[in-house]
């Protein structure tokens, strides 16, 4: 029996992989669908190791998927919806063009809607996967959050999403699951923990909106994603509220519906109904109690049964303990110059009470004449009127007392003080290689101390002057000894030469053999040693050549993983390197500007006393 000869790209990566025509065609969708679905399910192009055996050895560069991600997709029932849709907007077209608008309308009413429930269950089976993937949910949301009504963003999407993040935020307030914040220029960077996950996202600043003259952004793709991401992010504000005994969803101002046409224009009063919102407690389930605190962490024996990891864990514990109440008893009142959402969403999750003007801003609990005010927060640099009984600070305090955990000294942020530098929480320790800024590293080390630009020249000096006399110190003694130690040996070779020759005079030798005693004496004396200098890169060129020794030995199969990881380490060494640079030039700008105006000063001051 003759076997089949076996057809070529039938197996492996020709089989393996799919061109994204070869994908529409099978499926049967056009682009903007296939990209929609794909969104959707989470399916993605891919990289194969071999690109011509898995484009069947056509050349050039194509979008490749997995041939089982789009079989996975002949099953999916959106497709049926999709066709129907492309079914009603042909009629809508068509009655259109016709000038039948009652058809149209009773199309339009009748449009059909596609339910993603279940591609969420699907993707997230579990509570915890939905919140390791809530990073770019919350940023995405909170971005679309702030637009206005937009050509190519639904209208009841923004308003959705305006819904859903404050909901989300009234969890992080009631569980006081913040841990980190810090401000950049892209915006509000927060960092929560739920069920041992940690989530970080960005909340951009509140600026007036200006439209886009081209078609830069391409917002049906970003609406898309942000139609899967508010259905989970409900999921996810579901199961928080009903873990948290509170009644889901909550009563929000009226500012959260769709049906105030005001709303779309005004974003002021939007930004102020969401605070105003942030300011009051949602309403618990009936017969619920307070949700229950952490119980302390119980030891059990482990593999390596390290102690100190228990320790740590166990301080880690009380830390975060602490920081739930951080603020707690403590009344705040903000001034209208301050960002208030920030500032309200952090003091609210460690337990404090936040105000501020109520003439201008709608929420507000209590007045400024409160004597119970501990802190009033003001970012201007001074103030005609004040109270003795409260303490008057910038905004920054509340950031860098949330990230060291602890209520901060006042005397470096009062009103118009030199604030500290806002050193970002978010470094990650398991690295080896990364950059720390001088003020971080004069704040960990209590020896370090960072050049000033004024005196780095004669430091430098001073420094180099040192380890000369370092390197000098050394030698100079060990001069010393070794002229010592000759100097006793030549006195003791001199003895007993001078012994010898009064032997050698009594005794009657052959002068032959006296000859040949001298010589071998002389050649026995003890002379000054030199002192051998090693070269100051040998040794270091010597652990070169056996570090390059020993990467010849790495096995065959480990080499790509080996030069992956230099590659990444060489990375990491570059940005470091360019982050350094940017800091010295941002150093000597700031010097050279001084400098300006010192010189800038001086000349007036000549001008004035010539006058």
């Amino acid at each position: 029996m003759v076997s089949k000869k076996k057809k070529k790209y039938s197996s492996g990566e020709g089989a393996q992989f799919m061109t994204r025509k070869a994908a529409l065609k099978k499926l049967q969708l056009s682009l903007k669908d296939f990209r929609r679905i794909c969104i959707l399910k989470g399916i993605y192009p891919r990289e194969p190791r071999n690109r011509k055996r898995a484009q069947k050895g056509a050349g050039g560069i194509k979008t490749l998927y997995h041939t089982k991600d789009i079989k996975f997709l002949l099953h999916e029932p959106i497709i049926w919806k999709l066709r129907e849709l492309k079914v009603y907007q042909q009629k809508i077209r068509r009655a259109r063009a016709q000038r039948e608008y009652g058809k149209m309308r009773k199309f339009l009413r009748d449009y059909p809607e596609i339910n993603i429930d279940h591609i969420v269950k699907e993707r997230y089976p579990t509570f915890v996967d939905a919140l390791r993937d809530l990073d770019d949910c919350l940023t995405l949301c909170f971005l679309f959050s702030t637009f206005p009504s937009l050509k190519k963003v639904p209208r009841d999407q923004s308003f959705l999403c305006r819904r859903l993040t404050v909901e989300f935020m009234h969890a992080v307030i009631a569980a006081k699951a913040l841990r980190k914040v810090f401000v950049s220029v892209k915006g509000f960077y927060y960092q929560v923990e739920f069920e041992g996950q940690t989530i970080t996202w960005i909340v951009p600043h509140h600026f007036s909106f200006q439209p886009q003259s081209k078609d830069e952004v391409d917002f049906k793709i970003m609406a898309t994603f942000v139609e899967f991401y508010t259905m989970m992010l409900g999921f996810v504000n579901f199961k928080l509220y009903h873990s948290l005994n509170l009644v889901y969803p909550p009563k929000l101002p009226i500012g959260f519906s769709s049906e105030k046409d005001k709303d779309l224009i005004d974003e002021q009063s939007y930004v102020s109904e969401r605070i105003a919102a942030m300011n009051i407690s949602p309403a618990k389930i009936e017969g619920s109690n307070e949700v229950e605190e952490l119980p302390e962490i119980d030891i059990f024996p482990t593999e390596d049964n390290d102690p100190q990891k228990l320790e740590e864990a166990k301080l880690e514990a009380e830390k975060i303990k602490k920081l739930k109440t951080l603020f707690k008893g403590l009344k705040f009142y903000i001034n209208r110059e301050v960002p208030r959402e920030p500032l309200v969403f952090i003091i609210r999750c460690f337990g404090g009470e936040c105000s501020w003007d109520k003439d201008h801003f709608v929420g507000a609990t209590f007045d400024e004449t409160d004597e119970t005010i501990a802190y009033q927060i003001v970012d201007r640099p001074s103030m005609d009127k004040q109270y003795l009984s409260r303490y008057y600070i910038q905004p920054q305090w509340v950031f860098d007392s949330v990230n060291t955990r602890t209520l901060l000294p006042i005397n470096k942020y009062l009103i118009g003080a030199i604030l500290p530098p806002h050193l970002s929480p978010f470094v990650d320790t398991i690295k080896d290689q990364v950059y720390i800024p001088p003020e971080e590293r004069e704040l960990n080390d209590p020896n370090f101390k960072p050049l000033n630009a004024d005196s780095s020249g004669s430091e430098i000096e001073e420094a180099s002057d040192e380890d000369k006399e370092e390197q000098n110190e050394p030698d100079s003694e060990d001069s010393d000894a070794e002229r010592a130690i000759t100097k006793q040996y030549q006195q003791e070779v001199d003895e007993d030469s001078s012994q010898d020759e009064e032997e050698n005079d009594d005794d009657d030798l052959d002068p032959e053999k006296k000859k040949l005693a001298k010589e071998k004496k002389k050649s026995m004396r003890v002379t000054t040693g030199v002192t051998h200098k090693e070269h100051p890169y040998q040794k270091e060129i010597e652990d070169k050549q056996a570090f390059r020794l020993r990467e010849k030995l790495v096995r065959k199969k480990h080499r790509n993983l080996y030069k992956s990881m230099k590659a990444g380490q060489e990375k990491r060494k570059k940005e470091i390197w360019l982050l350094r640079k940017k800091r010295r030039l941002h150093d000597e700008k700031i010097k050279d500007e001084k400098k300006a105006e010192k010189r800038k000063q001086k000349m007036q001051a000549l001008e004035a006393t010539s006058i």
